[in-house]
């Protein structure tokens, strides 16, 4: 692939496809429509539940995520008493206590709960669901905040994987992303985290930051591979002044281009790989017992929105401001202001503002696409044939001709070379792509 092919796919912007439909082609949606798919749940369904907390003590500067810097206790108390209200008011409309096989914690910064309200949050899931003996609960963490007392409390409601936002190990780059972090925080946070007995844990890295190189990636890698995490993700940073006003202080003309970007994460999963990683996916990698990565060797590997994932519950139920929850009938998302979600929990409401009712086309072409984000390949025969999909498999020949993908008898594969433009194929089958792209990041 020359140097001009190469740009072009590069900087197209396209969904990194946690979900399909995408949440920017979410519509309004009301607090009935979710009832109605809570109340449909059967008691046999396994169900996954994510928590967002939405406050950092600071914000970072490349931050893409819905927080607030806030610093005040009470604030976050009184958030968390609204979580506690919102769970046991979705639980109200379940026939039972589902059970859970997957909790996550996201944020922003979960750890800035206190102790009393983490106890409190969990007390309410315990009784409004049940857990499975082997269900993963997960927690984001900065590592800057993962003191004993914290440990010992995230030990105590059963926290068994935590996923530590290293992002980068070069003093240089934390300034100018404005989160200095020592190795000796990173270093420290392990220590903690291992001797109340929390094994599991995850590393997220960042590429394409101001002032990163190939050779600083490489020293990163190496540093954080020394640690053995059992999980790493690396996603590229994705600079969207104008939907994050905190991404106005990285200074642009620091960033680097879209042929670094991809010699980056290169140099990223060559390094990985070296260190006894195995790549799954665009942007996650694993050690070879790890059961994120037998799952993608048996073709179970699944997307949501923390990514890759081994989690195979089709339902997942969101608690927090913007919280997204998944049913099999579509998505459903709670309002993203704080205050507007506080006000509707105090008088019994959901605060559902966004969503949408997936149709039967949705339904196929979130698989298919699921399938090319998972797997790099997709026969069309399950989907009902290359017939049903002619204008994408003329749209598709470009990229063929590009040697981005190879199709035969409806088969789709995408080639070593294209793997990193994925998202591009992706995109071909996503009926929703014509509008709305300014809203993407690129596609490396």
């Amino acid at each position: 692939m020359n140097k001009e092919t190469f740009l072009h796919y590069a900087t197209l912007a396209v969904p990194r496809y946690t979900s399909y439909p995408t949440a920017v082609d979410f519509v309004s949606i009301s607090d009935e429509m979710r009832i109605h798919w809570l109340q449909g749940l059967e008691l046999d369904q396994t169900v996954s539940l994510y928590l967002h907390i939405p406050y950092c003590s600071n914000l970072c500067h490349y931050c893409g995520c819905f927080t607030k810097a806030v610093r005040r206790k009470d604030i976050i108390d009184t958030y968390a008493d609204i979580i506690e209200q919102d769970i046991r008011l979705q639980a109200s409309y379940l026939k039972g206590k589902p059970r859970v096989i997957h909790l996550h914690w996201g944020g922003g910064t979960p750890s800035l709960l206190s102790r009393k309200s983490f106890k409190k949050i969990m007390q309410a899931l315990h009784e409004t669901f049940l857990f499975d003996a082997a269900a993963e609960h997960a927690i984001e963490l900065d590592p800057r905040t993962v003191r004993q007392e914290l440990v010992s409390c995230l030990a105590e409601i059963g926290v068994n994987r935590a996923s530590l936002g290293v992002q980068d190990i070069n003093p240089e780059v934390q300034k100018l992303i404005g989160r200095i972090q020592p190795v000796t925080d990173v270093r420290s946070a392990i220590r903690n985290l291992h001797a109340v007995g929390i094994e599991r844990v995850n590393f997220d890295l960042i590429y394409g930051l101001p002032l990163q190189t190939q050779q600083s990636l490489r020293q990163t890698c190496e540093t954080v591979a020394a640690f053995q995490p059992d999980r790493l993700a690396c996603y590229g940073y994705a600079h969207l002044p104008k939907r994050r006003s905190n991404q106005r202080l990285i200074d642009v003309s620091l960033l680097p281009n879209a042929f670094e970007r991809f010699k980056q994460i290169e140099v990223v999963a060559d390094s990985l790989c070296r260190f006894g990683y195995e790549a799954i996916g665009i942007d996650h990698f694993a050690r070879p017992s790890d059961p994120i990565t037998i799952a993608m060797h048996e073709k179970k590997l699944r997307r949501n929105f923390q990514g890759y994932t081994d989690d195979d519950s089709r339902v997942l139920i969101g608690f927090g401001a913007s919280s997204i929850s998944e049913f099999s009938q579509g998505y459903v998302q709670t309002v993203a202001d704080i205050n507007q979600y506080r006000k509707a929990i105090a008088v019994g409401r959901l605060a559902t503002v966004r969503g949408i009712i997936m149709n039967d086309d949705d339904k196929v072409r979130a698989t298919l696409i699921g399938d090319l984000m998972c797997q790099f390949k997709v026969d069309l025969s399950r989907y009902g044939g290359k017939t049903l999909f002619a204008v994408e498999l003329e749209r598709l020949k470009t990229i063929i001709a590009d040697g981005i993908a190879h199709e035969v008898n409806g088969i789709i594969s995408i080639t070593e070379v294209g793997r990193p433009f994925v998202r591009v194929v992706a995109a071909l089958f996503d009926r929703y792509r014509n509008h709305n792209i300014a809203q993407f990041s690129a596609a490396v």
